[in-house]
């Protein structure tokens, strides 16, 4: 944050709300002291702080705590809409990007609209 270019209110609005911060983390306990109350928590529970949190100290990896649910929704098939009239086994369906058949005619001068499927 560049203080350079502020004005005067909004430096006196930057300075009052540093001010509340530093109350609000003058009322914190120190982090060792939070840890070891949560360690002897933890240990009267019959839980060891890494059992829970890991050697790092943070919560596990998402995809080890929770399993997924239900399938995934990319890849969804869809009906086609256009049709390659050279080769009727290609076709698109009009999502992503446009296969090189359809840019070529598309480039030649025809409209999309020609190769519709009816």
């Amino acid at each position: 944050m560049n203080i350079e270019n502020l004005s005067s209110q909004e430096l006196s609005a930057l300075i009052k709300r540093a001010n509340s911060r530093r109350k609000v983390l003058a009322k914190r306990k120190p982090a060792n002291q939070t840890k070891a109350a949560v360690a002897r928590l933890l240990k009267a529970a019959g839980w060891s702080f890494e059992e829970l949190f890991g050697k790092g100290g943070t919560a596990a990896a998402p995809a080890k705590r929770a399993a997924r649910k239900g399938k995934a929704k990319s890849g969804s098939k869809v009906a086609p809409k256009y049709r390659n009239p050279a080769k009727a086994s290609e076709t698109w369906s009009g999502r992503g990007r446009q296969p090189r058949w359809l840019a070529a005619l598309t480039g030649a001068g025809h409209k999309a609209d020609e190769f519709l499927i009816k």
